[in-house]
């Protein structure tokens, strides 16, 4: 069902303080950063050989990311899966009877497709699946 890890979400209140813990003290490549208005964030993603880091950065308070920073603090936010074929596969699960924050997906950092399982059917982690955009890896 999914292909690999896509990436690992980690929330912070500031990109710009938390990169240079990653960037130069973890060596890792930063390779996109963009402002995802639908998901109310900036985000920024890492290579960490094919995969990668996407650190998430709230654009207010009333945000998602906003929200869990609130409650929780910085820290592990998602994991996210690859699949070739979202429908398919949110089709799949929700069959299954695994509890999804999205039915549909929406769009997700460089024009991917994405949704989200709600933590009480993963394990107790928010977990996102991510069909890249043609082209993309």
């Amino acid at each position: 069902m999914f292909g690999r890890i896509d990436h690992i979400g980690v929330a912070v209140e500031s990109i710009d303080d938390t990169l240079p813990l990653y960037a130069e003290h973890y060596a890792m490549e930063l390779v996109h950063r963009e402002r995802v208005e639908e998901q109310g964030v900036e985000a920024v993603l890492l290579d960490v050989g094919e995969n990668h880091v996407e650190l998430l950065q709230p654009l207010g308070p009333d945000t998602p990311v906003g929200k869990f920073l609130a409650n929780r603090g910085p820290g592990l936010h998602h994991v996210a899966y690859q699949v070739a074929d979202i429908e398919a596969v949110l089709a799949s699960l929700k069959a299954a009877g695994i509890r999804l924050i999205d039915e549909t997906p929406r769009i997700g950092i460089r024009n991917s497709k994405v949704a989200f399982l709600h933590p009480k059917s993963s394990g107790g982690v928010l977990t996102e699946i991510v069909q890249p955009a043609e082209g993309s890896h």
